[in-house]
């Protein structure tokens, strides 16, 4: 069973595709042409809108024959949301612990580390 207040990888995709759009908005074909090579079938990302759209992360629009898909949620929104829950699954809800693991990772540089402890004073 999926859990509806997450996306996908390829959902996810879509939606930062739809959140890039300038219009904050668009067609199929507007968020298909902001994918790299190779760009998926239009009615694969035909498929995954209309699957964001049942989730409730946008709203289509029925406009002419086709749908007008603008998001419901913003990505600062979605990723608060997944944060919060990567906390609570992988660290009890401890702050310490996250941010912690985060310092402690090799793949950051000590900039990286400098910044983060910058952020916390």
């Amino acid at each position: 069973m999926t859990d509806n207040r997450f996306m996908t990888r390829s959902e996810f995709q879509c939606m930062l595709n739809l959140w890039a759009l300038p219009a904050k908005g668009g067609f199929v074909r507007d968020i298909q042409e902001v994918f790299e090579e190779p760009k998926p079938a239009y009615t694969t990302t035909a498929t995954f809108m209309k699957i964001l759209a049942r989730k409730g992360f946008c709203k289509a629009e029925r406009v002419g024959s086709m749908q007008y898909y603008t998001p419901k949620v913003s990505k600062e929104e979605y990723c608060q949301r997944v944060m919060e829950k990567a906390l609570e699954d992988y660290f009890q809800g401890d702050v310490v612990d996250f941010v912690g693991f985060l310092l402690n990772r090799n793949e950051l540089t000590q900039e990286q580390k400098e910044a983060i402890v910058a952020m916390l004073r």
